[in-house]
């Protein structure tokens, strides 16, 4: 009995460490580590941080506490410079779970609006940047012409352009979505242009030759074999601008209050020195960037899969 016990308890020690060993050596693992590491850092920077103006307000009470209870009110200012973790965490659950979604008070509600923008700006950016990609590489003229225009465009800081956007457009009674969607556009459409003028492209010229063996028309070899080879430039561009679409529609609320969004809890936050407020914001658009990124390769995937294409 012994001897059996024995060997049960070695077998299920041996699972144990092979399950270890499996999430430690895969993606998990080392992710969670690092998350970890940073929420531990995160706290010691919010005492750090907030230890001055809790210094000054224990002063003022004339109280004394210990060392672990003034940790603890760093930790729970109304308005730290630093707010702590689960701070963040206490305002995304109050501001989402607890709260109506229809209220302009709820995050909810503000990040469907940023993701309205977003993924309108986005499709925009995508079509004008396939567009112009398949233009630029079937006219040496528009290569010559187009391709200098395009980069300078990305010269100018996007902060001076969407205020003329905004108001511009408001000018003339277009207000609301669309005037966000095109500083998204305007941003995300760069690096699918770039992307795919060099996926189109990337077919070598011995397979130029052959289709041209097979007295294949321009249609013909840019849809067997321009655009096949294109796709993984396609999703690398993708990826990038989806998440610049998701930046450009958060500085556009920044210009317009009034429509509501991510960027507008911002402003107002910062405006309340909210810093809790900004920061919850600020985390609920990372994670939405994230969702939108992680969205485009699982649609990679699929056209992979759809195509034959072996991961």
């Amino acid at each position: 009995m012994t001897d059996a016990a024995g060997h049960i308890g070695a077998e299920a020690g041996s699972r144990s460490a092979g399950l270890w060993a499996a999430f430690w050596n895969g993606s998990a693992g080392p992710v969670l580590l690092i998350v970890a590491a940073i929420v531990l850092f995160w706290y010691a920077a919010a005492i750090w941080m907030n230890a001055p103006w809790q210094n000054q307000l224990n002063s003022r009470a004339g109280t004394e506490v210990s060392t672990i209870e003034f940790i603890g009110q760093t930790w729970s200012q109304k308005k730290p410079k630093l707010p702590a973790p689960h701070q963040i965490a206490g305002e995304i659950w109050q501001a989402t779970v607890m709260t109506n979604i229809s209220s302009r008070r709820s995050l909810a509600y503000h990040s469907w609006v940023t993701l309205s923008a977003t993924l309108l700006g986005f499709a925009f950016g995508t079509l004008l940047g396939v567009g112009l990609a398949v233009i630029i590489i079937h006219n040496d003229a528009s290569d010559r012409s187009l391709m200098p225009w395009i980069i300078a465009s990305q010269t100018v800081p996007i902060l001076a352009i969407a205020p003329m956007i905004v108001v511009g457009l408001g000018a003339v009674g277009i207000t609301g979505l669309f005037p966000k969607a095109l500083i998204s556009t305007y941003l995300s459409f760069f690096p699918v242009v770039v992307g795919m003028v060099k996926g189109l492209r990337s077919p070598d010229a011995i397979e130029l030759d052959l289709m041209r063996t097979y007295n294949a028309s321009a249609f013909q070899v840019f849809a067997k074999l321009r655009w096949p080879s294109s796709m993984p430039y396609l999703f690398a561009s993708m990826r990038v601008g989806i998440a610049i679409s998701l930046i450009g529609a958060v500085v556009g609320e920044l210009s317009n209050a009034a429509g509501g969004g991510l960027g507008v809890r911002l402003l107002t936050g910062s405006y309340n020195g909210q810093t809790i407020q900004i920061w919850a914001a600020l985390l609920l658009a990372a994670a939405l960037a994230a969702i939108l990124v992680f969205a485009v390769g699982l649609a990679e995937r699929l056209v992979n899969s759809m195509m034959g294409v072996r991961a």
